[in-house]
């Protein structure tokens, strides 16, 4: 489990889902956040009411401060997605998207913190277990015996985010992305590896900021010894400690932002105009979020406590 595919799984229900369904997404997602959550740890009853507390507290600033600057970003994204661009334009954008995903989680710190000290020792074996379980998911998905199923698996992976925005994708369209594809230095196996590794990590700052609870330890050395823990998760995914794989993430970027180009500059004047009449069905839906807020839910000053 890691804060960033939490708080993901929260933001990405904002693109899955498709013109006024965004709205109903956005609004169980409390909901989907919690049962994500439980899925992981096993939340306890004496656990839960905080808990869910404290979700609902996040989206209601997450609306407030964080929701009118993805319409910026979507209205921004309308006038761009009609017009050719460059491997460089694509990674600037990425680069966008990271520092809103990293401003959410940044929100989400404090009452994670807050709540990992009262983890027990159970539940963190049930934590290990379903990373353990999440593992054995992602290989099954991508590391296939047959190579060509691998490749296969991939392409229909890749096409089906880039159809989500465009729309279907023709022949020749479905080809160059599989050359591109497949001069890819994508290594799942080595993916894989450093996922293991970091759940190790992961595993190790929970069990240190439980038994700092566990222990006596003060409140505030306790809370310090949590934070460090949220640190640890929300961070390992995007910035690993171990400078080879760091490398390997800067060169995979990279690609990434050439296939990402390479594809757009690829798609039709209709697929350009689909993409942005989509776009702006979802800053429409984000703007009835904005103006649907819960009545008092402007009334937290700042990201959850």
């Amino acid at each position: 489990m890691t804060l960033r595919r939490i708080i993901g799984l929260a933001l990405l229900l904002l693109l899955v889902a498709g013109c006024s369904m965004v709205r109903l997404a956005y609004d169980q997602a409390p909901n989907l956040v919690y049962w994500w959550i439980d899925g992981y740890v096993d939340v306890s009853g004496e656990q839960t009411p905080p808990l869910r507390e404290a979700i609902d507290r996040w989206f209601a600033w997450h609306r407030r401060t964080q929701l009118p600057d993805y319409v910026t970003l979507l209205a921004r994204a309308q006038r761009e997605v009609l017009e050719p661009t460059t491997p460089a334009a694509m990674c600037a954008w990425q680069a966008d998207v990271e520092r809103r995903l990293d401003a959410a989680i940044e929100g989400a710190l404090p009452a994670a913190a807050e709540l990992m000290p009262g983890l027990a020792p159970e539940q963190l074996q049930h934590v290990e277990r379903r990373m353990a379980k999440a593992r054995g998911e992602l290989r099954a998905d991508y590391l296939q015996a047959d190579r060509a199923e691998r490749r296969a698996k991939s392409l229909e992976r890749t096409a089906e985010r880039f159809e989500m925005l465009y729309g279907r994708l023709d022949a020749a369209q479905r080809e160059r992305l599989a050359a591109l594809l497949a001069a890819s230095s994508f290594d799942a196996e080595r993916w894989l590896t450093e996922r293991r590794t970091r759940h190790r990590e992961v595993l190790q700052a929970m069990t240190l900021a439980s038994t700092a609870a566990r222990s006596g330890a003060d409140r505030n050395a306790a809370l310090q010894q949590a934070q460090v823990a949220v640190r640890v998760i929300a961070e390992r995914p995007a910035r690993s400690p171990r400078a080879d794989y760091r490398a390997y993430q800067q060169r995979l970027t990279q690609e990434n932002c050439a296939l990402a180009a390479s594809m757009h500059n690829a798609m039709t004047s209709a697929q350009r105009h689909a993409a942005r009449a989509k776009l702006k069905a979802w800053e429409g839906d984000l703007r009835t979020l904005i103006a649907a807020a819960p009545s008092g839910a402007n009334n937290h000053g700042s990201a959850i406590r």
